[in-house]
């Protein structure tokens, strides 16, 4: 949820949407719990793989 989302229409935000699992505008903090966790030693056998932090559009919905 930025400053663009959070101005544009319903309409638009629908069409945003539209080919996200989740229907949902995520939030700030979503796209930072992920970053964060790619930083920890949690993340520390991760190599090369790319990490969508999409509501699921990269799956194809």
């Amino acid at each position: 949820m930025t400053g663009f989302a959070k101005n544009a229409t319903p309409e638009r935000l629908k069409e945003i949407m539209r080919p996200q699992a989740l229907q949902r505008i995520g939030e700030a903090e979503e796209v930072a719990a992920a970053v964060v966790w790619l930083l920890s030693d949690d993340a520390s056998f991760v190599t090369g793989v790319t990490l969508p932090v999409d509501a699921g559009s990269v799956a194809g919905w």
